[in-house]
Protein backbone atom coordinates (compact mmCIF):
# COMPACT_ATOMS: atom_id res chain seq x y z
CA UNK A 1 0.00 0.00 0.00
CA UNK A 2 1.56 3.12 -0.89
CA UNK A 3 0.38 6.58 0.60
CA UNK A 4 2.33 8.85 -1.72
CA UNK A 5 0.49 10.64 -4.64
CA UNK A 6 2.46 9.81 -7.59
CA UNK A 7 3.84 12.92 -9.53
CA UNK A 8 0.55 13.48 -11.81
CA UNK A 9 -1.42 13.32 -8.66
CA UNK A 10 0.28 15.43 -6.81
CA UNK A 11 0.74 18.09 -9.74
CA UNK A 12 -3.06 18.20 -10.04
CA UNK A 13 -3.28 19.30 -6.28
CA UNK A 14 -1.07 21.95 -6.11
CA UNK A 15 -2.03 23.50 -9.37
CA UNK A 16 -5.31 23.64 -7.60
CA UNK A 17 -3.46 24.99 -4.44
CA UNK A 18 -2.08 27.56 -5.95
CA UNK A 19 -4.97 28.42 -7.63
CA UNK A 20 -7.20 28.27 -4.21
CA UNK A 21 -4.19 31.04 -3.03
CA UNK A 22 -4.00 33.40 -5.72
CA UNK A 23 -7.57 33.76 -6.49
CA UNK A 24 -9.88 32.31 -3.87
CA UNK A 25 -8.45 32.91 -0.69
CA UNK A 26 -8.63 36.63 -1.62
CA UNK A 27 -12.67 36.01 -2.75
CA UNK A 28 -13.66 34.13 -0.45
CA UNK A 29 -15.03 36.83 2.34
CA UNK A 30 -16.62 38.39 -0.70
CA UNK A 31 -18.67 36.04 -2.23
CA UNK A 32 -19.89 34.92 1.21
CA UNK A 33 -21.22 38.70 1.79
CA UNK A 34 -22.36 39.40 -1.52
CA UNK A 35 -23.92 36.03 -2.17
CA UNK A 36 -22.61 34.76 -5.64
CA UNK A 37 -19.53 33.67 -6.89
CA UNK A 38 -17.34 36.13 -9.03
CA UNK A 39 -18.26 35.56 -12.87
CA UNK A 40 -14.34 35.83 -13.53
CA UNK A 41 -13.54 32.84 -11.12
CA UNK A 42 -15.74 30.34 -13.79
CA UNK A 43 -13.80 31.41 -16.51
CA UNK A 44 -10.45 30.84 -14.40
CA UNK A 45 -11.72 27.15 -13.38
CA UNK A 46 -12.30 26.88 -17.52
CA UNK A 47 -8.78 27.79 -17.91
CA UNK A 48 -7.35 25.05 -15.34
CA UNK A 49 -9.59 22.54 -16.93
CA UNK A 50 -11.64 21.66 -13.59
CA UNK A 51 -14.93 21.76 -14.61
CA UNK A 52 -13.82 18.18 -16.91
CA UNK A 53 -11.33 17.10 -14.83
CA UNK A 54 -13.27 13.55 -14.71
CA UNK A 55 -14.48 13.63 -17.88
CA UNK A 56 -12.39 11.17 -20.76
CA UNK A 57 -10.21 13.01 -23.22
CA UNK A 58 -12.27 12.29 -26.26
CA UNK A 59 -15.06 14.57 -25.07
CA UNK A 60 -12.39 17.65 -23.85
CA UNK A 61 -11.57 16.69 -20.83
CA UNK A 62 -8.75 16.25 -18.58
CA UNK A 63 -9.62 11.79 -18.10
CA UNK A 64 -8.67 12.18 -14.27
CA UNK A 65 -10.16 10.41 -11.62
CA UNK A 66 -12.09 10.27 -8.14
CA UNK A 67 -9.08 10.31 -6.50
CA UNK A 68 -7.58 13.65 -8.63
CA UNK A 69 -11.52 15.04 -7.97
CA UNK A 70 -11.20 14.32 -4.19
CA UNK A 71 -7.59 16.22 -4.36
CA UNK A 72 -8.72 19.77 -6.24
CA UNK A 73 -11.62 19.56 -3.71
CA UNK A 74 -9.77 19.71 -0.62
CA UNK A 75 -7.66 22.61 -2.06
CA UNK A 76 -10.71 24.71 -3.19
CA UNK A 77 -12.62 24.22 -0.21
CA UNK A 78 -10.04 25.16 2.11
CA UNK A 79 -10.16 28.54 0.54
CA UNK A 80 -13.91 28.89 -0.29
CA UNK A 81 -16.65 25.90 0.02
CA UNK A 82 -19.32 27.62 -2.25
CA UNK A 83 -16.77 27.28 -5.14
CA UNK A 84 -15.91 23.91 -3.92
CA UNK A 85 -19.53 22.51 -3.73
CA UNK A 86 -20.24 23.96 -7.14
CA UNK A 87 -17.26 21.86 -8.76
CA UNK A 88 -18.18 18.78 -6.79
CA UNK A 89 -22.43 19.12 -8.00
CA UNK A 90 -21.03 19.64 -11.36
CA UNK A 91 -18.16 16.68 -11.73
CA UNK A 92 -19.48 13.96 -9.10
CA UNK A 93 -23.43 14.79 -9.06
CA UNK A 94 -23.76 15.56 -13.34
CA UNK A 95 -20.52 14.62 -15.13
CA UNK A 96 -20.53 11.55 -13.49
CA UNK A 97 -23.77 9.03 -14.15
CA UNK A 98 -23.51 10.43 -17.87
CA UNK A 99 -20.47 9.05 -18.33
CA UNK A 100 -21.43 5.65 -16.79
CA UNK A 101 -25.46 5.69 -17.87
CA UNK A 102 -25.70 7.84 -20.72
CA UNK A 103 -25.77 6.59 -24.80
CA UNK A 104 -22.89 7.39 -26.86
CA UNK A 105 -25.27 9.86 -28.60
CA UNK A 106 -25.64 11.92 -25.34
CA UNK A 107 -22.27 11.77 -24.16
CA UNK A 108 -21.42 13.44 -27.58
CA UNK A 109 -23.84 16.20 -26.68
CA UNK A 110 -22.96 16.74 -23.36
CA UNK A 111 -20.35 16.14 -22.06
CA UNK A 112 -17.67 18.16 -24.26
CA UNK A 113 -20.13 21.57 -23.30
CA UNK A 114 -19.38 20.39 -19.44
CA UNK A 115 -15.99 19.83 -19.71
CA UNK A 116 -15.51 23.39 -21.25
CA UNK A 117 -17.58 24.89 -18.90
CA UNK A 118 -19.70 26.20 -21.50
CA UNK A 119 -22.44 24.31 -19.52
CA UNK A 120 -22.80 23.55 -15.88
CA UNK A 121 -25.00 21.30 -13.96
CA UNK A 122 -27.41 20.48 -11.22
CA UNK A 123 -28.96 17.17 -9.46
CA UNK A 124 -32.78 17.34 -9.18
CA UNK A 125 -33.57 14.55 -6.38
CA UNK A 126 -34.98 15.50 -3.19
CA UNK A 127 -38.48 17.05 -2.73
CA UNK A 128 -40.65 19.38 0.32
CA UNK A 129 -41.84 15.54 0.62
CA UNK A 130 -38.87 13.90 0.09
CA UNK A 131 -35.27 14.26 1.64
CA UNK A 132 -33.52 11.31 3.83
CA UNK A 133 -36.58 8.85 1.85
CA UNK A 134 -35.60 10.23 -1.31
CA UNK A 135 -37.15 7.14 -2.70
CA UNK A 136 -41.07 9.36 -1.54
CA UNK A 137 -40.42 11.70 -5.19
CA UNK A 138 -43.92 12.66 -6.59
CA UNK A 139 -42.71 14.39 -9.47
CA UNK A 140 -43.89 12.82 -12.34
CA UNK A 141 -42.83 11.92 -15.95
CA UNK A 142 -46.00 10.90 -18.16
CA UNK A 143 -45.20 9.78 -22.09
CA UNK A 144 -46.84 11.62 -24.57
CA UNK A 145 -46.13 9.86 -27.94
CA UNK A 146 -42.14 9.66 -28.19
CA UNK A 147 -42.02 12.41 -25.45
CA UNK A 148 -41.80 12.66 -21.47
CA UNK A 149 -44.11 14.99 -20.14
CA UNK A 150 -42.77 16.35 -16.58
CA UNK A 151 -44.52 17.54 -13.10
CA UNK A 152 -43.13 18.45 -9.77
CA UNK A 153 -41.32 20.39 -7.50
CA UNK A 154 -37.42 20.27 -6.43
CA UNK A 155 -35.87 22.23 -3.91
CA UNK A 156 -32.33 22.24 -2.75
CA UNK A 157 -30.77 22.49 -6.06
CA UNK A 158 -27.31 23.29 -5.77
CA UNK A 159 -25.78 24.81 -8.89
CA UNK A 160 -29.69 25.26 -9.65
CA UNK A 161 -29.32 29.25 -10.51
CA UNK A 162 -26.04 28.88 -12.83
CA UNK A 163 -27.11 25.42 -14.79
CA UNK A 164 -27.71 24.77 -18.34
CA UNK A 165 -28.51 21.12 -17.87
CA UNK A 166 -29.62 19.14 -14.53
CA UNK A 167 -30.41 15.11 -13.95
CA UNK A 168 -33.85 15.03 -12.81
CA UNK A 169 -35.59 11.70 -11.39
CA UNK A 170 -39.25 11.41 -11.45
CA UNK A 171 -42.04 9.11 -10.93
CA UNK A 172 -42.20 6.84 -14.50
CA UNK A 173 -43.99 3.89 -13.00
CA UNK A 174 -46.60 5.45 -10.14
CA UNK A 175 -48.09 1.86 -9.30
CA UNK A 176 -44.73 0.44 -8.55
CA UNK A 177 -43.17 0.70 -5.07
CA UNK A 178 -41.18 3.92 -3.96
CA UNK A 179 -37.83 2.88 -5.25
CA UNK A 180 -39.08 1.29 -8.15
CA UNK A 181 -40.69 3.09 -10.97
CA UNK A 182 -38.36 6.26 -10.86
CA UNK A 183 -36.36 6.98 -14.20
CA UNK A 184 -33.82 9.51 -14.46
CA UNK A 185 -34.03 12.40 -17.53
CA UNK A 186 -31.18 14.66 -18.60
CA UNK A 187 -33.09 17.99 -18.72
CA UNK A 188 -32.29 21.31 -20.67
CA UNK A 189 -32.80 24.04 -18.13
CA UNK A 190 -34.09 26.70 -20.82
CA UNK A 191 -36.68 23.92 -21.62
CA UNK A 192 -40.35 25.96 -21.83
CA UNK A 193 -42.06 25.33 -17.98
CA UNK A 194 -39.18 25.26 -16.06
CA UNK A 195 -39.12 28.23 -13.70
CA UNK A 196 -36.80 29.20 -10.86
CA UNK A 197 -37.39 30.16 -6.91
CA UNK A 198 -35.50 32.89 -5.42
CA UNK A 199 -31.99 31.89 -4.42
CA UNK A 200 -32.17 30.30 -0.83
CA UNK A 201 -30.75 32.32 2.43
CA UNK A 202 -28.79 29.85 3.99
CA UNK A 203 -26.53 29.88 6.72
CA UNK A 204 -23.74 28.61 5.46
CA UNK A 205 -22.17 28.26 1.84
CA UNK A 206 -23.89 31.14 0.82
CA UNK A 207 -22.66 32.29 -2.55
CA UNK A 208 -23.13 28.61 -3.87
CA UNK A 209 -26.23 28.71 -6.07
CA UNK A 210 -29.31 26.70 -4.39
CA UNK A 211 -32.92 27.15 -5.53
CA UNK A 212 -36.26 25.72 -5.95
CA UNK A 213 -37.00 24.52 -9.34
CA UNK A 214 -40.22 24.31 -10.63
CA UNK A 215 -41.49 21.92 -13.45
CA UNK A 216 -44.91 22.77 -14.90
CA UNK A 217 -45.46 20.44 -17.64
CA UNK A 218 -42.29 20.42 -19.23
CA UNK A 219 -41.90 18.11 -22.83
CA UNK A 220 -38.82 16.41 -23.02
CA UNK A 221 -37.45 13.85 -25.93
CA UNK A 222 -37.23 10.58 -25.44
CA UNK A 223 -33.91 10.85 -25.77
CA UNK A 224 -33.59 12.87 -22.80
CA UNK A 225 -34.28 9.64 -20.73
CA UNK A 226 -30.97 8.38 -18.75
CA UNK A 227 -30.55 4.61 -18.29
CA UNK A 228 -33.09 2.23 -18.37
CA UNK A 229 -36.83 3.74 -17.76
CA UNK A 230 -37.96 2.72 -14.00
CA UNK A 231 -34.62 2.14 -13.09
CA UNK A 232 -33.57 5.79 -12.25
CA UNK A 233 -33.32 5.09 -8.24
CA UNK A 234 -30.03 3.06 -8.87
CA UNK A 235 -28.58 5.50 -10.72
CA UNK A 236 -29.16 8.28 -7.98
CA UNK A 237 -27.74 5.95 -5.25
CA UNK A 238 -25.02 5.24 -7.25
CA UNK A 239 -24.40 8.74 -7.95
CA UNK A 240 -24.40 10.23 -4.35
CA UNK A 241 -21.74 7.13 -3.82
CA UNK A 242 -19.50 9.74 -5.69
CA UNK A 243 -20.97 12.74 -4.18
CA UNK A 244 -20.36 11.98 -1.14
CA UNK A 245 -16.67 11.40 -1.50
CA UNK A 246 -17.04 14.74 -2.81
CA UNK A 247 -18.54 16.50 0.08
CA UNK A 248 -15.76 14.32 2.33
CA UNK A 249 -13.32 15.97 0.51
CA UNK A 250 -15.07 19.29 0.90
CA UNK A 251 -15.09 18.33 4.38
CA UNK A 252 -11.64 18.21 4.92
CA UNK A 253 -10.74 21.33 3.47
CA UNK A 254 -12.96 23.38 5.31
CA UNK A 255 -11.24 21.27 8.64
CA UNK A 256 -7.62 22.17 7.26
CA UNK A 257 -8.68 25.65 7.12
CA UNK A 258 -10.07 25.62 10.60
CA UNK A 259 -6.60 23.74 11.87
CA UNK A 260 -4.33 25.63 9.84
CA UNK A 261 -5.60 29.24 11.07
CA UNK A 262 -5.80 27.47 14.83
CA UNK A 263 -2.23 26.79 14.08
CA UNK A 264 -1.14 30.36 13.21
CA UNK A 265 -3.28 32.17 16.06
CA UNK A 266 -2.39 29.74 18.66
CA UNK A 267 1.23 31.19 18.00
CA UNK A 268 0.45 34.53 18.00
CA UNK A 269 -2.42 35.33 20.66
CA UNK A 270 -0.71 35.76 23.63
CA UNK A 271 -1.66 35.34 27.22
CA UNK A 272 -0.05 35.28 30.39
CA UNK A 273 3.10 36.48 28.55
CA UNK A 274 2.95 33.88 26.30
CA UNK A 275 1.68 32.64 23.18
CA UNK A 276 -1.68 30.42 23.91
CA UNK A 277 -0.03 27.52 21.86
CA UNK A 278 2.23 26.67 24.72
CA UNK A 279 -0.66 25.94 26.86
CA UNK A 280 -1.28 22.15 26.97
CA UNK A 281 -5.23 22.55 26.50
CA UNK A 282 -4.80 24.61 23.38
CA UNK A 283 -1.94 21.78 22.32
CA UNK A 284 -4.63 18.73 22.78
CA UNK A 285 -7.21 20.61 20.76
CA UNK A 286 -4.92 21.06 17.41
CA UNK A 287 -3.70 17.64 18.13
CA UNK A 288 -7.00 16.18 18.11
CA UNK A 289 -7.65 18.32 14.79
CA UNK A 290 -5.02 17.28 12.72
CA UNK A 291 -5.45 13.23 14.08
CA UNK A 292 -9.28 13.22 13.06
CA UNK A 293 -8.55 15.34 9.68
CA UNK A 294 -5.68 13.16 8.83
CA UNK A 295 -7.85 10.04 9.34
CA UNK A 296 -10.82 11.41 7.21
CA UNK A 297 -8.60 11.81 4.34
CA UNK A 298 -7.17 8.49 4.32
CA UNK A 299 -10.92 7.10 4.47
CA UNK A 300 -11.43 9.58 1.94
CA UNK A 301 -8.74 8.68 -0.53
CA UNK A 302 -9.88 4.91 0.03
CA UNK A 303 -13.41 5.87 -0.96
CA UNK A 304 -12.00 7.43 -4.31
CA UNK A 305 -9.91 5.18 -5.37
CA UNK A 306 -12.56 2.12 -5.23
CA UNK A 307 -14.64 3.88 -6.98
CA UNK A 308 -11.87 4.86 -9.79
CA UNK A 309 -11.28 0.89 -9.66
CA UNK A 310 -14.98 0.20 -10.23
CA UNK A 311 -15.18 -1.45 -7.05
CA UNK A 312 -18.45 -1.01 -5.25
CA UNK A 313 -17.82 1.76 -2.44
CA UNK A 314 -21.07 2.57 -0.84
CA UNK A 315 -20.16 1.26 2.40
CA UNK A 316 -16.15 3.18 2.26
CA UNK A 317 -18.40 6.57 0.81
CA UNK A 318 -20.65 6.81 3.35
CA UNK A 319 -17.71 5.88 6.22
CA UNK A 320 -15.44 8.72 4.41
CA UNK A 321 -18.52 11.20 4.58
CA UNK A 322 -19.52 10.61 7.93
CA UNK A 323 -15.67 10.73 9.57
CA UNK A 324 -14.82 13.74 7.44
CA UNK A 325 -18.06 16.03 8.15
CA UNK A 326 -17.50 14.84 12.01
CA UNK A 327 -14.12 15.96 11.93
CA UNK A 328 -14.71 19.14 9.97
CA UNK A 329 -17.38 20.14 12.37
CA UNK A 330 -15.17 19.32 15.59
CA UNK A 331 -12.32 21.31 13.84
CA UNK A 332 -14.32 24.14 13.24
CA UNK A 333 -15.83 23.79 16.53
CA UNK A 334 -12.28 23.85 18.09
CA UNK A 335 -10.82 26.85 15.78
CA UNK A 336 -14.13 29.39 17.17
CA UNK A 337 -12.89 28.24 20.51
CA UNK A 338 -9.28 28.78 20.12
CA UNK A 339 -9.56 32.16 19.00
CA UNK A 340 -12.52 33.39 21.30
CA UNK A 341 -14.15 35.81 21.04
CA UNK A 342 -12.41 37.07 18.12
CA UNK A 343 -13.91 33.92 15.95
CA UNK A 344 -17.44 35.29 16.82
CA UNK A 345 -16.97 38.10 14.66
CA UNK A 346 -16.19 38.62 11.11
CA UNK A 347 -12.73 40.23 11.94
CA UNK A 348 -11.49 36.52 11.29
CA UNK A 349 -12.33 33.98 8.45
CA UNK A 350 -13.00 31.15 11.91
CA UNK A 351 -16.93 32.31 11.79
CA UNK A 352 -17.43 31.55 7.68
CA UNK A 353 -16.03 28.18 8.15
CA UNK A 354 -17.93 27.78 11.40
CA UNK A 355 -21.00 28.17 9.40
CA UNK A 356 -19.37 26.53 5.77
CA UNK A 357 -18.43 22.96 7.65
CA UNK A 358 -22.50 22.74 9.37
CA UNK A 359 -23.95 21.34 5.60
CA UNK A 360 -21.36 18.54 5.49
CA UNK A 361 -23.12 16.89 7.98
CA UNK A 362 -26.30 17.77 6.17
CA UNK A 363 -26.12 17.24 2.21
CA UNK A 364 -25.19 14.25 0.12
CA UNK A 365 -27.30 12.06 3.12
CA UNK A 366 -27.35 13.55 6.80
CA UNK A 367 -24.73 11.61 8.84
CA UNK A 368 -27.82 9.30 10.00
CA UNK A 369 -28.17 8.59 6.75
CA UNK A 370 -24.92 7.86 6.83
CA UNK A 371 -24.97 5.38 9.69
CA UNK A 372 -28.03 3.74 8.75
CA UNK A 373 -25.81 2.87 5.27
CA UNK A 374 -22.75 1.54 7.56
CA UNK A 375 -24.82 -0.47 9.61
CA UNK A 376 -26.99 -2.44 6.99
CA UNK A 377 -23.57 -2.98 4.97
CA UNK A 378 -22.30 -4.80 7.89
CA UNK A 379 -25.03 -6.76 9.35
CA UNK A 380 -25.96 -7.74 5.69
Amino acid sequence: MNFELNEELAMVRDMARDFATAELDPRAQRHDEQGHIDEEVFGLISELGLWGLTIPEEYGGAGMGNLALSLVLEELNRADASVGVTLSVHNSLLGAPIMKFATDEQKQRWLPQLASGEAIGCYCLTEPNAGSDAAALQTRAVRDGDDWILSGTKIWVTNGGLASLGIVYARTDPDASNANGISAFLVPLDAEGISLGAPEKKTGIRASSTVEIQFDDVRVQGDALLGEENRGFQIAMDTLDGGRIGIASQAVGIGRACLEASVKYAGEREQFNQPIGRFQAIQWKIADMATRLDAARLLTWRAATLRDEGARCSLQAAQAKLSASTACNYAADECLQIHGGAGYTDDFQVERLFRDARITEIYEGASDIQRIVIARSLMS
